[in-house]
């Protein structure tokens, strides 16, 4: 089942990533695609909307990402902390992620990696080369192209969440998540 899905105008997109959540990083060139797990992804600029995320250049999906110029952010909920955790522990090199742990998918708008289903948010990332950045850093700077969100979780640029098991995420460390808490008004 596809989850539901609305635009976020791009100017708010930097609204999806601004509390830190954990993001699973989606890329694919030519039939291979891949997914791993990035706890450093944020928002970097409005308009045109940015984003930074650091991605190891020994993993398949850096090497996809880098051979497509693309990828996509997709923003899991806690009820995907096992799935999140799984990917994020071991390489599509070794095995195609997507079967192994049973994660569905929907097609990009604009770009070939997949969306992956359940999560809370997506967004659709152009690279913007800089290759001192990504050599020596590991860094990747991109435009988002395209945002999306789970109309009950997201919408009218506010975070509200329905339940306990669609809260976004935030990764620890050995196995360990916390979730993102009770939003409240300052007036």
């Amino acid at each position: 089942m596809t989850t539901p899905r609305q635009a976020v105008p791009l100017t708010k997109a930097y609204l999806l990533l601004n509390h830190g959540p954990v993001t699973l990083v989606s890329s694919a060139h030519g039939a291979q695609r891949n997914v791993m797990a990035a706890s450093w992804a944020m928002p970097l600029d409005f308009s045109p909307p940015k984003v930074a995320v650091v991605v190891d250049r020994h993993t398949l999906t850096r090497t996809l990402m880098e051979q497509s110029g693309e990828f996509a952010l997709n923003i899991p909920a806690r009820s995907q902390a096992s799935q999140v955790l799984a990917v994020g522990s071991h390489s599509g090199r070794d095995q195609d992620k997507f079967e192994q742990f049973s994660l569905s998918t929907a097609p990009g708008a604009h770009v070939a990696a997949p969306l992956l289903d359940g999560c809370v948010a997506w967004l659709e990332c152009k690279i913007l080369p800089e290759p001192t950045n990504q050599d020596r850093y590991d860094l990747f700077l991109a435009e988002v192209v395209a945002a999306w969100a789970d109309p009950a979780v997201f919408s009218e640029g506010r975070w509200h969440f329905p339940s306990d098991d669609r809260h976004t995420i935030h990764y620890a460390a050995g196995g360990h998540f916390f979730a993102t808490g009770e939003g409240f008004d300052v007036v």
